[in-house]
Order: structure tokens, then C-alpha cells, then sequence
């Protein structure tokens, strides 16, 4: 059906929405600057659903190179924009890719956040395949930062994870709805355990599920 939220309509939905939601997006997450504080300087980043790029900056400051991937080639362009003529401009690199299936080689990633988008996939499998795509291009000595909305924000009264719609207002009151599966964080652990993310530290912050993992490869054996 047409109104069934899918990869597609994810995509058309932040690009209609980039100018604003980028107006509102001006600073790094508290709990990403915390994780990159603890990392040492390397060759490749990650910035994993980068959105507006405020993620991508932080990250140019830890790595040579920063590969910055949104579906919506919308928030593309406000990342272009935000980078520009900042320090970053040289290191980061724009990429317009989907998060389960990632034009980045092995093995690449020294260091990766991928905060607040797993929860826009529509599909479980989708969301444990982008986890797996992770896993693959993230360095066997790499650390990435994932983060979900949870059931534990105080704006939900609920157990289980479950699907949902959240509007996003523009300027003029049109309503845009956009596709959220709101994790539990026993789910959130049971989904990076189906993937080749090896959990170091699990954590719930400000109401969204948060992991620190590595490569996961040979786990289990």
C-alpha cells in the first residue's frame, strides 16, 4: 500500500522536511562527543545517517577522513552547507547510500556513530542488516556508538517496542509524518545480538537505547 512506510518513503520524507529539521539540529549529541572524547585519532570515520553533518564534525576532528551517509540527499546538501568552510570541509565526504547496504569496503572504519536512524527503518530485518553493515565495514579494532529511540522516553507508556508515526510541523502548519520504531531496550539488545555487533557497553541516556560495539566477527564460536 502506499501509505506503508518504506525505504523510499523515508527518504522523500527528510529530504522535504531537510531545511527545517536541519535549522533545529545545530549541536552534537552530549552522549557522541562523550564516546569520541574517549577515541584516538584515526584514519576513517563513519558518520552513519549524518542528517545535517553535526555529527561529521566532531568526527573530523578525530579522523583524517570522514565518510558522512544519508539516504536524503536533502540533508546532504545542509551537511555540505554546515561543513563548508569549517575545518572539516577537507576531511568529510558526502555519501548518498542506504544504511543496510553501504558502498564502503571491509574492514574500512576505524570509528562510527550511527545515532538516531536505526529507528527510521521500517523493518526489522532492514534494521538488523544495517547492523550487520556495520559490522562489515567497521575495523576488527573499531568502536562504533548506535543509538535508538526507547520505550524509556517519558513520552511513551509502553513495554514492548512498537511502530509508530511522529509529525514533523513546517513552517506554515503542514504536518509531515515520519516512521519511528521505538525500541525496548531488551530489544534493542536482542537485535544488535542478531547481527555482527559485538556489544561492549549497553546503556539507556535521555531516552534512547545506546551501544557502544565492535566487529562482532567470530562471536559465538
Amino acid at each position: 500500500m502506499d501509505d506503508e512506510p518504506g525505504r523510499a518513503t523515508v527518504r522523500d520524507t527528510y529530504d522535504r522536511i531537510a531545511a527545517h529539521f536541519s535549522a533545529t539540529r545545530e549541536y552534537a549529541w552530549p552522549e557522541v562527543e562523550s564516546f569520541l572524547a574517549d577515541g584516538e585519532h584515526c584514519a576513517v570515520g563513519l558518520d552513519l545517517g549524518c542528517g545535517n553533518g553535526r555529527h561529521a564534525e566532531p568526527l573530523a576532528g578525530l579522523a583524517d577522513r570522514v565518510l558522512a551517509v544519508d539516504v536524503s540527499r536533502g540533508l546532504l546538501e545542509e551537511a555540505r552547507d554546515r561543513v563548508a568552510g569549517t575545518d572539516a570541509e577537507g576531511a568529510v565526504r558526502l555519501v548518498q547510500a542506504d544504511a543496510a547496504s553501504l558502498p564502503i569496503r571491509a574492514d574500512a572504519v576505524d570509528v562510527a556513530v550511527y545515532v538516531a536512524t536505526l529507528h527510521h527503518l521500517p523493518e526489522r530485518d532492514l534494521r538488523v542488516a544495517s547492523l550487520d553493515e556495520l559490522a562489515r565495514v567497521l575495523d576488527p579494532d573499531g568502536r562504533a556508538l548506535v543509538s535508538a529511540w526507547s520505550t524509556a522516553h517519558d513520552r511513551f507508556d509502553a513495554e514492548e517496542g512498537f511502530d509508530t508515526t511522529v509529525d514533523w510541523t513546517l513552517p506554515g502548519g503542514e504536518r509531515v509524518p515520519r516512521f519511528y520504531h521505538i525500541y525496548s531496550p531488551a530489544e534493542f539488545r536482542a537485535d544488535l545480538d542478531a547481527s555482527g555487533l559485538a556489544p561492549v557497553e549497553v546503556f539507556v541516556s535521555s531516552g534512547n537505547c545506546y551501544a557502544v560495539v565492535a566487529d562482532g566477527e567470530g562471536k559465538g564460536t
